[in-house]
């Protein structure tokens, strides 16, 4: 079935499809632990009840999200070892480290206090179980900055050394983990995380706000805060993400600027300014943009701050060290397009906001709810440019990728790559619709937590009496 298929290229897409999928769930985590602590923090502040309510819906939500995350990242390491051998021994020394920091500092944090934070609502104190919803939420952000410089590390690599061995073995280890690009990139990240939590979170507001217009009523006070809180953090991170991205693209373009050639679709040099490629298609081949929309000058504008400044172009840049340009094109603009969606929907907001229309202007529901997903898309979109943009280097300039992978046929990478894609649909297909059935349900006063017989009670299964209340209580049957 995959004869004739290249066993790199196999092993690349294995990658970025589990990648891709692990990334869905923390970047959604993240964001969602800190509305966690800000719920708890509020309730414990104003005493008001449905802030208590909203922690508790959206706790559930969490615990499955989280879970999925753990599961669907464990996968990647194994493909370090059996599809990435020679990037393992030679990176190891360096990447192997960080990737233990993140063990030992953010999931072990996590760890250590998510059961608390799950089911100890009722079994410490208030102070004690706002310290673990704190302590998760630190820990997801320990996590990002730990994965987040190793990548970081592959894409702007520094404070390293090469033994005879052919080997990067650390020299500085505060250049490693403070990379050049590392800070742009952790900014940028977690900002996106933020932005994913809040539409989905405004989103699902959005739906039980629509719902409650036709039915009897007033719309239920748990929508209009989630609403409220979600445009809120659009309204003031979408426009922080849009000058961390120039920032980082700056960056970029002083550190990897083959890439920023291939996200322009600069095939050419351009002297005394170069145009801002809106759309078209980047023909390789031929080395043009065919059906390009442009403008004038607006490229330089914005990556150099002046109409005439110079910009190089691929053809300066040998053609085996070019990235794949239409996808890196392409994935560039889907973000982007992503990111003007956001701040257009901060705009809507705050002027509903500002003319007390933000419950009753079902326009602005609708635009929050199709919204939704957006997140999910720009920060897959971003991943799918830094990465595609890095090739065809593992380690930036310095480690090919084709001098990276292990010594495979065709085949069984991509009998792995079948079986993968069969099981995660299946698995997080499920556990997905799980959770959009929780989102079905407006969350109402009373709401309860996480219960320890949750898992089996959605497979349909209904546990005998002394068994249920076991696992509801913490009890022995």
């Amino acid at each position: 079935m995959f004869e004739g298929l290249d066993a790199i290229f196999l092993a690349r897409l294995q990658f970025a499809f589990t990648v891709s999928f692990h990334f869905i769930f923390p970047s959604f985590s993240i964001g969602l632990a800190s509305f966690l602590a800000v719920l708890e923090g509020l309730w414990l502040w104003t005493g008001r009840q449905v802030y208590l309510d909203l922690f508790k819906y959206w706790l559930k939500i969490f615990a499955l999200a989280f879970g999925m995350g753990v599961v669907s990242g464990i996968v990647m390491s194994y493909q370090f070892g059996t599809n990435w051998s020679v990037f393992s021994d030679k990176a190891g020394p360096v990447i192997g480290p960080l990737m233990a920091y993140e063990v030992l500092t953010a999931f072990f944090l996590e760890a250590g206090f998510l059961g608390v934070m799950l089911f100890g609502m009722n079994r410490v104190g208030k102070g004690l179980h706002f310290a673990a919803t704190l302590a998760v939420a630190v820990g997801t952000f320990f996590s990002a900055f730990w994965i987040l410089s190793a990548n970081s590390w592959m894409q702007t690599p520094a404070g390293y050394a090469i033994n005879a061995g052919g080997q990067f073995v650390p020299a500085d280890w505060w250049a490693i983990i403070f990379n050049p690009s590392f800070p742009y990139r952790l900014v940028h990240t977690v900002f996106g995380a933020y932005l994913t939590t809040a539409l989905v979170v405004g989103a699902v507001g959005a739906w039980h706000l629509l719902r409650t217009r036709s039915s009897e009523g007033g719309a239920n006070e748990g929508a209009r805060v989630m609403f409220s809180m979600a445009m809120g953090m659009i309204t003031v991170v979408a426009p922080l993400q849009i000058l961390a991205g120039d920032q980082h693209g700056l960056n970029t373009l002083e550190h990897q600027p083959v890439k920023v050639m291939a996200m322009e679709g600069h095939f050419k040099s351009y002297p005394d300014g170069a145009p801002l490629v809106l759309f078209g298609w980047p023909d390789e081949a031929t080395g043009k943009n065919l059906f390009a929309v442009e403008i004038p000058k607006a490229s330089s504008l914005i990556l150099k701050h002046s109409w005439d400044a110079p910009l190089k172009g691929l053809d300066t840049v040998d053609r085996k060290d070019w990235p794949p340009v239409p996808v890196v094109f392409w994935a560039f603009r889907i973000m982007v397009g992503m990111g003007m969606l956001m701040l257009l929907l901060a705009a809507f907001s705050l002027l509903a906001r500002v003319r007390r229309r933000l419950y009753d202007w079902p326009l602005l529901h609708r635009f929050a709810l199709v919204m939704g997903p957006a997140g999910f898309v720009a920060v897959i979109a971003g991943w799918v440019t830094t990465e595609v943009g890095r090739q065809p280097y593992t380690v930036y300039g310095l480690l090919r990728t084709v001098d990276s992978a292990s010594a495979l046929d065709a085949p069984a990478v991509g009998a792995s790559l079948l079986a993968f894609v069969v099981v995660y649909f299946f698995a997080f297909g499920a556990g997905t619709y799980y959770i959009l059935k929780l989102m079905s349900h407006p969350p109402h006063r009373g709401e309860e937590g996480p219960r320890r017989d949750q898992p089996v009670r959605a497979a349909g299964i209904t546990p005998a009496p002394a068994v249920a209340e076991s696992l509801a209580t913490g009890k022995e049957a």
